[in-house]
């Protein structure tokens, strides 16, 4: 009986091996620039075409490869960075498996053009799906040029999990940055389909975080430096009062290379604790410097996880040190027990003495008295002297004429309707509620219960109100008619570049819900109207939610794009539980429920009601 167990072709290896280093166009770029890092470049280009589908090509001035290295580099687990198993220990480079380009060589069309300094011609390869099409000399500039085009060429079905470009092209950026932000010393270019996107000349860390994330970045930051015996610690966290709810700001660097921590981001949550709203997130661009053998870096294939010797003593290092900064800079409340010089006595008082001050009281004074019974005293004192308090009595006599014909009749004021304290507003117009004949009631401020014929309903307001809107907004954004509320002072709100490049994309949509955007710029926005049911106040977060949901999945088709954005915004505003409703509210969320499309399910496809008949409430009480 034959073996059932085979060694695999080369090729196919290759291209299992890509499916764990390649995922995306993004992955590519991430491990080319890795590479023109560790070839100790100056200057790396990025240029990428159709967000990395089409052209992915990564141009360095570094050191080069020989003739040799230039066709090794692409055999498996094929690399320079170590050459035994205790290297993996000490490692102060970034690629080191061998496996990265080899497995894009399998997957896409790869040129290669490389030429050391003191070499006269430098190498050109070509290679086509693992299979070495030509080697020829050339005539090249110092450095090494990559270019992957037709990324999985020979794997359609990968090709086709791949999102829109857009998509893939704000992971590319994601890497990009992630790069860039761990190597301010290397001037670092992006163009996409020919447009320059990013120019980053060397510059020092606070230089290179503003040129990518906008020169208003450069307020918000709060410097943090601190060098014990296990770690150096610098880098900047943002004030408190830039927080934001979603995760965007938030870098953490371990030996200049970008890592993912759970851990650390929760040291840095209780330093900033009593300083953020609920919810919300500091942002922070942390660097971390350790000895190599404390670390393990190989415990994940995208290398973004690390495993650190002594996390509880990084732990109580990285929350102190972002405490004190804090404190230091005037941004958190602390206790300062020196003297406050603006409380001292002035100079020119110094040398002088305290003066009691008198007081004289009439002891003959009766404020019950007449004029004509008060004592000769008293009257004689009053001409003679003048008594002032006589006087303001006859001034003051006939203050009640000041306000006559003021005071509004009795039947006028019967008449009047005060509003009641408890009542701030109101969901829905008077116009559009219907009042039915039976009541509703509210429980612990989150169910609405309406009795009906068969029994009662039970209603989730926040579930009820988010179908509400949603079909609302979709039908507005799909109609493209919705009225707007013009701002008497238009709106400015701060983003970074990716965040502006979103809300462009948005903006048709957003749009046709009742925004009026007059000005779109590379770190702002200005909003001069906004829907009818969103205030001033909402806009901020409103924002924010939507621009976290659709990065975390932005859909492909405008229709889908459109559904996330009509959802994003239900839920920001519909009511939340917790929420006091008075009795024309939920008449109206009832009502306004059961005239939707699809009452039954929330837009998350969870139940908004549930019914109760009274045969169930008869077996309830019939145990």
């Amino acid at each position: 009986m034959s073996g059932i167990i085979q060694l695999l072709p080369d090729h196919v290896a290759n291209q299992i091996a890509a499916g764990e280093v390649v995922q995306r166009p993004a992955s590519v770029v991430k491990e080319l620039l890795e590479n023109a890092v560790d070839a100790r470049s100056t200057e790396i280009k990025l240029v990428v075409k159709e967000a990395g589908k089409t052209l992915i090509q990564v141009i360095d001035n570094g050191i080069g490869m020989g003739v040799t290295d230039a066709r090794l580099c692409f055999e498996r687990h094929a690399t320079s960075k170590i050459r035994h198993a205790e290297d993996l220990f000490a490692l102060h480079t970034k690629g080191f498996r061998g496996e990265a380009l080899a497995s894009i060589a399998a997957i896409a069309h790869v040129e290669l053009k490389t030429r050391q300094e003191q070499e006269e011609l430098g190498t050109h390869i070509v290679i086509e799906g693992s299979k070495f099409v030509s080697q020829d000399v050339a005539v090249v500039p110092k450095g090494t040029s990559f270019s992957v085009k037709n990324l999985f060429f020979n794997i359609p079905a990968r090709r086709n999990f791949l999102k829109s470009d857009n998509v893939e092209f704000r992971h590319i950026v994601d890497e990009f940055e992630r790069v860039a932000l761990a190597h301010p010393n290397i001037s670092f270019i992006l163009y996409h389909n020919g447009s320059e996107m990013f120019n980053l000349p060397a510059a020092n860390y606070r230089q290179r975080i503003v040129g990518i994330f906008g020169s208003r970045t450069n307020e918000k930051l709060v410097p943090i430096e601190e060098t014990t015996e296990i770690v150096k610690l610098h880098g900047f966290v943002l004030k408190p009062e830039f927080a934001k709810k979603s995760k965007g700001e938030q870098f953490f660097f371990v030996n200049n290379r970008f890592i993912k921590s759970g851990y650390l981001h929760h040291a840095v949550m209780a330093a900033y604790e009593g300083l953020l709203k609920d919810g919300c997130q500091p942002g922070y661009f942390i660097y971390l410097d350790l000895p190599p053998n404390n670390i393990d870096i190989n415990i994940h294939p995208t290398k973004t996880e690390i495993k650190f010797d002594d996390e509880h003593a990084l732990y109580a290092i990285l929350r102190s040190a972002v405490k004190h900064s804090l404190g230091q800079f005037n941004v958190a409340p602390v206790l300062d027990f020196d003297r406050d010089a603006t409380l001292d006595t002035p100079y020119d008082y110094q040398s002088k003495g305290v003066s009691m001050p008198t007081v004289e009281v009439d002891r003959t004074f009766n404020p019950f008295a007449d004029d004509n019974d008060a004592p000769q005293s008293k009257r004689s004192s009053s001409s003679g002297g003048g008594n002032s308090f006589s006087r303001r009595q006859e001034k003051n006599a006939s203050w009640e004429s000041l306000y006559t014909g003021l005071m509004p009749a009795k039947e006028d004021i019967e008449g009047m309707n005060f509003e009641m304290e408890e009542v701030t507003g109101s969901l829905f117009n008077e116009n559009e509620v219907e009042h039915p004949e039976h009541k509703t009631y509210q429980i612990h401020k989150k169910y609405i219960v309406s009795p009906i014929k068969s029994g009662m309903i039970i209603i989730n307001q926040e579930r009820a109100h988010q179908r509400i809107l949603y079909e609302q907004f979709l039908r507005n954004i799909t109609v493209q008619q919705e009225a707007s509320q013009q701002l008497l002072f238009p709106l400015v709100l701060e983003y970074n570049k990716t965040e502006i490049d979103l809300i462009t994309e948005m903006q048709p949509a957003l749009e046709n819900t009742g925004f009026v955007f007059d000005a779109v710029k590379d770190d702002e926005i200005v909003i001069s109207g906004l829907p009818i049911n969103v205030s001033e106040g909402e806009v901020t977060v409103l924002l924010e939610e939507l621009i976290r949901d659709l990065q975390q999945e932005v859909p492909d088709s405008s229709f889908s794009q459109n559904d996330s954005i009509a959802k994003s915004m239900a839920k920001s505003l519909s009511v939340k539980t917790g929420t006091l409703l008075t009795e024309r509210e939920q008449e109206g969320i009832v009502n306004s429920l059961f005239a939707c499309k699809e009452p039954d399910v929330s837009p998350f496809n969870k139940p908004t009601f549930i019914t109760m008949s009274v045969e169930d409430l008869d077996k309830r009480f019939s145990i």
